[in-house]
Order: C-alpha cells, then structure tokens, then sequence
C-alpha cells in the first residue's frame, strides 16, 4: 500500500479528474430500483392508503392501489435505466486517454482500455493511466501527491531493476514536464491506487445550485403538505365522521401536494442533457456547467516535437523528415533544452553518425531566436518587418537557427551554444467554414467573443477579420499586460476583445477581471499552464483531441472534436435545456393546484360528494411523470432562443413572478372543473356520474395544459405538429385510458364512476377549450409584447 492521502480523499480526488478505472457499483436492476422506491413519500402514501382500504373492508380498491406500486417502480425503472444510459456513455468519453503503441503505431485510446503489455508514451499534462515500467525518458517529472502526499514532483530515470521507484510510474499519477516512454505491468484494482479504492464503491457528489434551491422548495411544499394534511383529517372528521375515512382522505391531500416529481425530473434532464451535448462533441465534466451555460457572457477562445500531436509540429516535423531524408544521414537525439516562460525557444542536440560534432536545432518565438542568434539592432528591425508582413497575412510565425558544437559536455543553457538564422516559417491555420457563423450567433445572442492568442497582434487581427470579430477596438498584448495593475486591466477589458502576445498565466488574471466585471466567464484552454484559468472561469472549456490531461481535469466541459462551433452548439442546448426544464416544473407546480383544490374542497362543503380518491390522484400521477420527465425533456429549443440575451445567474430558478403565473393556470384549471362539478350538480347527475364528468374535465384540462406549457413562443398546433413522439404517446394512451374507465362497467365500479353518456362530457371539453384558448392568447400577446420589445430596443 502507498501511504499519503486517504483512501476517501484519495478516490474523490481521482473521480473528480474522471478516472474511471476504479471499481463502480454494480448496475441497478428492478428489485434494487424497487427497494430504493419502496423509500419515497408516495410510495408510503400509497401503503397506507392501500393497507386503509383494506381495514375499510373495500379489498378491491385497497388491492388496485397497492397493484400501481408495480407500475411507478416500472416507470422509474425506465426512468432510471435510460438515465444511467447516459451517464454511462458520459462515462465511457470522460476516461482519461493514453497514447500509447500497438502494431508499431501510435494510437490514442481510453485509458481503461490499456492493458498490461503496452507501450505507453508520456508527455506533460498526461495523467498516468496505469502502473508501467519506464523504458525511455527525457527529462521526465512526475506529480505523485495523489498517492504519497509529498508536493514536490519527482524526476524519473530509467531502471533495470523493477522494484526501483523511480523507473516505475503510477496509475493517477501527473506527468508535470518532459517526456518518456513505459511499458504497462499493472491496470485497474491491480495498480497501487486501485489497491487503495477496492473498497470503496459510491462517493457522494456535490449538489448543483438548481438541486439545493430545489430540496429547498421540497422541503417547504412538505411542511406546508404536513399542515393541510392535519387540517383535512380534523375538518373531515369533525364535519363528518369516521376517523378512518378521514385519515383516508388526509393522506389523498398529502398525495395531491407532495410534488415528488422534482428531484426526478431534475436527475433526468441533467442526465439526458449532458449525453444531448456529447451528440454535439461536448463532454460535461460537472453538472453545475449545464445550468450555466445559458447565462454566458463572455466566451474566451484560442485561435515542434517528433510525431507531435500539434498540427503546427507535425508541418514542421514533415519538411524536417525530408530534410532527413536527403541528407542521408542517420542522427541520435542527445539532449532536449525545452520551451521554458524566461525563453520561448527549444532546442535539440543530435549526434551523426560519424560521431565527430553534435548539431545543434533551434526553434522559437522570433524575438527568442534572434536573441539566441545575437543580433543586432539593424538585422533584428530587418527580420521583425519581414515577420509583420507574414503576420499581416494571417500566418504564425517560428524562426529557426542552426549549429554545431564540438565539446563533449554539453552547456546548461541554450545561450551557450552559436546559433545561426536559418529562416522564417509562417504556418497557416485555415478557418473552419463553420465559425464566422458561429460567431454571429454569439454576438446576436448577447455573447461577447475575446480572442487570446499567442500570435502576433497583426496575425490575430488578420483571424478575427477572417471570421467576423469587430477589429475595430484596440489590442491589448502580454507584454503590455505585465505592467497594468488588476484594476487598470479589471477597467480595460471591457474594450478589447482581442489579446496577443499572451502567455497561458496571464489568462488567470483575465478571467479574475471579467469575472469582477460581473461578467459569466466561458475561457477554454488546452495545456498544462491553462488549468488555473479553467478553474477559475465559471464554465471551463477544455480541447478533447490535442488537450491535455490537466486542463481536461479543470475544466467543466470537454469538445471532443476541438471545434469553436460545437461551444455555440452547447451554449444553444445548454439554454433549451434549461427552458425545458422551467417549463416542466412549472406545469408541475400548476397542475398540484387543481389536484390539492378538489382534494380540500369537500372537507369543508359536508354537502359536496368526494370528487378525488387516492386511486384518481395515482392515475393523474401516471400521467405527469412521463410527461415531465421525457415529453418536455424531447420538446424543441424555443424559437429566437440564440436571439435573447443571457440569463441572469442570480436570479432563482423560480421566481415569485413564474411561481405566481404557474399558480394562476393551475386555478384556472381548478376554475374550470369546480364550473363543470357544478354545472353536472344542476343538470341532475347522480353523484358517480358528476365525479365522472369533473374528473374528464380535469384529465383533458391537464392534456391542454401540457400541450400550451410546452411551448412559450410557438401555438399548441406547432407543438402537436412537431416531431415529439413522447407527447403523442403518453397523450394518446391518457385519453384511451380514461375512455376505458369511464365507459367499462367494471372499471367504472373501481373508480367510482357511473357513465351519464357521452353527450354529458360536452361541458368537460368545453370548459378544457377554453382553458387552451386563454392561455394560448397570453401566450400570443406576450411573445408580440416581448417581440416589440427587442424592435425597440
């Protein structure tokens, strides 16, 4: 065993990087999902009032509603099974990688896919993906915290003798600076780290802003719950009688107002969400980065080793393998001085075959490489207008020196040796087609782009041209940066929106001084240095394919396919998730009322028949389960969704404004049943049939209600119209089953129905219609006020 951090520390450090090769619990099946509902509210609820049934000798009912257990536990096996889908695909994207070589090629892989055996090949910012054998390094340092607890990195050399800690690298360890080469001996629980987490199966993830204001609201709708629920039993009791029929009744209250949909439905969208924005190569690292994506404000973008996973080293790596190539001559890499932040230059010494003298490559910034070269002020002004003009053209720009060295100890410092200036290289980065639009919909989606780069400010200016940034306003460079304090930088930055010359450090401060602007920070990053700055945003973005291990860790969300499109991408479903999901709690919260009002109304009119039963209330929940859990979860982006600015972060989820509309439907809704009980009353109908009729009214009110919240800029008819098939399907099966119970005699008998004819439910339709063509009208009036608006402005 490793000593160091503990096991618990330990795990929840190597989960949060999304290290997955450590043993998971195994997959939940029915029984296990029935155990865990046999724990919630309602299924409680659903006992008693069963179990009370019986006691009141009405074994039929009693024996139907403990039957509809098996039904929600299949509903939430569904539920459950197509969430861990998602979440299993995530987590099937989020393993870390390896590079490593099988068949003599080089191949990138998901880190549980390593197998003892391989060859794998390091570099800085990889987290190890297994315990291996170090078979070839270059100046290799590794992090090993996570498993010993000592901060200071440690070297690595290569060591014939296995046992020898420093030849050997861990699983989970960090690969901080240089490079090398290991042969895998241990995978998964057989590493050292996986020795320490075999006994730990589950840890327990931090709560999302959205799920702690949601208990919060659970909470308070079961307090308030607890108190109704005592007032109905007393008022029934002592209105009517009969202690076990109006604790029967109380607990019918309790099943109306309980809103036990919410945390399920939240699991769900935030589940299904981040497996929607992986269809879009977009991997979500944190949940708390779907909620935030839509309030977005600023969104910060980036616009040469052997066989370098860097497009630029591989152009240069292709001419150097030609060079080669005719020279005929074979070359052994001696030693690597790397790019370091006091000189951004590389270089690489290589003896010939011959033996007699080492070459001597040289590769860098311009500025590094002509001090390198030592020279003077004439010839440098020469070159630097040679390099604006390449720039201007919108290329990168490297130097590159070369030389010779005959001492056989080679010098500390790159200095040292004489260099001289072979050339220039501009490379050109083309554009992907999809970006300019991409931009454009940021700027019409009040987002504003900021370009940081490491190019030169005349190559930058020349990008954002290319795809459609303002130019007009000025360019603050990295040099410039270093001498402006946070607060002169903190007052600048709303003014620039390109950045040149930077350096992965500066970008922290970047992010600090939006961030204090109360701007919604998006920065995205790729290396080592960049982690700070993903952190510290509030939505880090991190590239999948030429990324780093390290920023992957920091960041909330991964593009997979290194596309600034698929950021706008997330952005726009990161918003219709978030639009759906406040349209499904919001129906939720509208239809209770209706539930709780006809559940409350007879406790205290004696004279009025009991209109809803425990077993109607389970049917309505039958219904708005699936149809906010999957029918709004499918439903489409709203329209003009990229055309509005961000949303608020500070503002609640729900609002006192969307509570109390949510709550003016619902006794709308209520509104309208409570007029067709009447209306049934006056016409006659004996007590069966009134209940038969008001429920109707209630369960076509609640289809037309669903049908005009999913929705708020689009009429009912382009819902139906649209492509959710989860709408037609639980719509459709709702009005068959209540055409079977209120016209089959025995269904009728289990819920206390009596069938008056059809002719009779004229009134249920008429008073629904009427629901859908008010709130279709709202809906209508508020998008023109709200479109009228924006012209305006």
């Amino acid at each position: 065993m490793v000593k160091g951090l503990s096991s618990i520390e330990a795990i929840k450090q190597l989960e949060s990087h999304g290290y997955n090769e450590l043993p998971s619990s195994k997959p939940k099946n029915i029984w296990r999902i029935a155990l865990e509902v046999m724990k919630e509210p309602m299924f409680l609820l659903l006992i008693s009032c069963g179990l009370l049934y019986m006691i009141l000798g009405d074994y039929r009912e009693g024996g139907i509603l403990l039957s509809t257990i098996f039904i929600i536990i299949f509903i939430t096996f569904y539920q459950y099974q197509k969430t861990e889908k998602a979440l299993d695909a995530l987590k099937r994207l989020s393993s870390p990688r390896a590079l490593v070589i099988r068949n003599g090629k080089e191949i990138r892989i998901a880190g549980r896919e390593v197998v003892p055996g391989d060859i794998i090949i390091l570099n800085e910012g990889d987290r190890v993906p297994a315990d291996a054998k170090l078979v070839e390094v270059l100046h290799l340092t590794v992090d090993e915290s996570l498993l010993t607890g000592e901060s200071v990195p440690v070297t690595k050399s290569f060591q014939a003798n296995l046992t020898e800690p420093n030849g050997l690298v861990y699983s989970g360890t960090l690969v901080v600076q240089g490079k090398g080469m290991a042969r895998v001996v241990a995978t998964g629980i057989h590493t050292q780290f996986g020795k320490i987490g075999a006994s730990l199966q589950n840890i327990e993830q931090d709560e999302t802003r959205l799920q702690k204001e949601m208990k919060v609201l659970i909470r308070n709708f079961f307090i308030v719950g607890v108190f109704i629920c005592i007032g109905v039993v007393l008022a029934f009791y002592f209105t009517r009688g009969h202690f076990i029929q109006s604790l029967l009744n109380g607990l019918a209250a309790a099943m109306a107002i309980l809103p036990e949909e919410f945390p399920v439905v939240l699991t769900v969208f935030l589940a299904l969400g981040a497996w929607r924005l992986s269809k879009n190569n977009v991997l979500t690292r944190k949940q708390s980065a779907i909620e935030t994506l839509g309030s977005a404000t600023v969104l910060c973008i980036h616009a040469s080793q052997k066989n370098s996973i860097d497009p630029m080293e591989k152009a240069i790596g292709s001419i150097y393998q030609t060079i080669v190539a005719e020279s005929r001559s074979v070359q052994k890499l001696i030693k690597e001085y790397p790019l370091s932040k006091t000189l951004f230059a590389m270089t690489r010494v290589l003896q010939t075959d011959s033996g007699d003298e080492f070459l001597v490559y040289c590769k860098g910034a311009p500025e590094a490489i002509f001090a390198l070269c030592k020279m003077d002020e004439q010839e440098k002004a020469t070159h630097l207008w040679e390099v604006q003009k390449m720039a201007e053209k919108g290329y990168r720009v490297i130097a590159v020196a070369s030389g010779t060295y005959c001492n056989k100890m080679l010098p500390e410092s790159q200095h040292d040796f004489d260099f001289k200036f072979k050339g220039l290289i501009g490379l050109e980065d083309p554009i992907r087609p999809e970006v300019p639009q991409a931009i454009k919909e940021c700027n019409d989606a009040g987002i504003k782009v900021i370009m940081i780069t490491g190019d030169f400010p005349a190559t930058a200016k020349s990008i954002a041209t290319q795809i459609g940034m303002d130019t007009q306003s000025e360019i603050l460079t990295g040099d410039e940066m270093k001498y402006m304090s946070n607060e002169e930088l903190r007052q600048r930055i709303d003014r620039i929106n390109i950045f040149a010359r930077v350096i992965p450090e500066q970008k922290l401060r970047m992010v600090q001084a939006l961030k204090a602007n109360q701007e919604i920070v998006a920065m995205t990053g790729d290396g080592v240095n960049d982690a700070p700055a993903l952190k510290a945003a509030h939505i880090g973005i991190a590239m999948g394919s030429k990324g780093t291990d390290v920023a992957r860790e920091a960041s909330s969300l991964v593009l997979l396919d290194d596309n600034f499109a698929s950021i706008v991408s997330a952005i726009r479903s990161g918003r219709k998730i978030f639009d759906n999901l406040q349209k499904a709690m919001s129906y939720i919260l509208a239809i209770h009322i209706p539930i709780i009002g006809l559940t409350l109304l007879p406790a205290f009119f004696t004279s009025l028949p009991l209109l809803l039963m425990p077993l109607h209330i389970v049917f309505m929940e039958l219904i708005i389960d699936p149809v906010c859990s999957i029918a709004f979860e499918s439903e489409q982006e709203e329209r003009g969704i990229m055309n509005r600015p961000p949303r608020d972060p500070n503002r609640q989820f729900f609002s006192g404004k969307r509570m109390l509309y949510s709550a003016a439907e619902g006794f709308l809704v209520l509104a309208v049943v409570i007029g067709v009980y009447f209306f049934s009353i006056h016409e006659g109908h004996t007590e069966g049939e009134v209940r038969a009729i008001a429920f109707s009214s209630l369960i076509v009110s609640n289809i037309f209600l669903i049908l005009t919240n999913l929705s708020k800029t689009r009429s009912f008819v382009a819902v139906i119209t649209e492509k959710n098939t989860a709408v037609w399907v639980i719509i459709l099966a709702a009005i068959l089953m209540l055409l079977l119970i209120i016209s089959v005699p025995s269904l009728q008998e289990v819920f206390s129905f009596l069938f008056p004819g059809y002719q009779h439910f004229f009134s249920s339709l008429t008073g629904a219609a009427a629901i859908l063509l008010i709130l279709e009208s709202i809906k209508y009036f508020r998008f023109v006020r709200t479109h009228a608006v924006k012209l305006n402005q």
